[in-house]
């Protein structure tokens, strides 16, 4: 995922390395115009972030591990407009937590509604963390929605990908949510998969979504890595599994989705190239 640049509110001192001779001259002129730059970044860094209530958070899994989050954009409608594309993103920061990093979050919920959710996990020391310990009515601070999203006219309309693979591991099921709720005419296409991996079923969000996700035409593959008693899908990892199961009838009309671990998108993503699937067709949201 693409990193964003923050305004600061510190102005960055000139670089003497690659300084000219003139710019050197200009240098007291700039010392006592500075105080005024500052006041401008400030307003703009402010401007950039939203305040928005908590409208409710809950588990995601069984096992706690991973939290629902529902953020109200009521008073931020031009925040919620702003989201277009499945797989967009923005950063999210708890006020008063000034000594942690905004999280970059992927948005869950599709585009169009007046709210944005999350999946987050709760990563210890980290705005995660805070994050899943906040109550309904708690608020949090919103930046600009981010990236493209996925560019899903790419194997649009239907027939430019009659098989649309979906992959996904961890977290990364977030923008495949958004996406799948968003709408993709999979029923209109002969094969949609998604190949989604967890550690086990107490890690796996969304599960009570999934008769809902396959009456729209998805076909799910859950995949765990390390499997309880009984379990008898698939186990190990995501490309592995698709890679024993492949069935690709045709490459010139096959494309794909993927979100989640860099190491499977890159072993899916070459699997992929080397069957004949086009790499335009091989859709990321970065």
């Amino acid at each position: 995922m693409a990193a964003a640049a923050t305004i600061s509110a510190t102005p960055l001192a000139p670089s003497h390395a690659f300084a000219s001779p003139k710019m050197l001259r200009s240098l007291p002129f700039l010392r006592r115009r500075l105080p005024s730059f500052a006041v401008a970044a400030v307003k703009q860094d402010a401007a950039v972030w939203n305040a928005a209530p908590v409208a409710s958070i809950g588990a995601a899994s069984a096992d706690g591990s991973l939290f629902h989050l529902r953020v109200d954009l009521s008073d931020a409608a031009d925040l919620a407009s702003s989201f277009t594309a499945p797989g967009q993103y923005l950063l999210v920061r708890v006020p008063g937590e000034d000594g942690l990093k905004p999280a970059f979050m992927a948005i869950a919920s599709p585009p169009g509604g007046g709210a944005f959710e999350f999946l987050v996990k709760a990563v210890p020391g980290a705005t995660a963390e805070k994050l899943c310990g906040l109550r309904n009515g708690d608020v949090v601070e919103l930046g600009a929605v981010m990236g493209k999203g996925f560019p899903i006219e790419r194997v649009t309309p239907a027939d430019a990908a009659e098989t649309l693979l979906l992959f996904a591991t961890g977290t990364g099921i977030s923008p495949i949510r958004s996406l799948i709720e968003f709408g993709f005419a999979a029923k209109q296409r002969a094969d949609v998969r998604l190949y989604y991996g967890a550690r086990n079923l107490e890690t796996m969000a969304y599960q009570e979504r999934f008769a809902e996700w396959e009456s729209s035409g998805l076909k799910i593959v859950p995949v765990l890595s390390r499997p309880g008693d009984g379990w008898k899908g698939e186990k190990g990892y995501v490309q592995r599994a698709f890679l024993e199961a492949k069935n690709i009838a045709n490459p010139t009309s096959t494309g794909a989705v993927l979100c989640g671990q860099s190491q499977m998108i890159e072993e899916v993503t070459s699997a992929l190239t080397a069957d004949g699937v086009s790499q335009d067709k091989i859709l990321k949201n970065f």
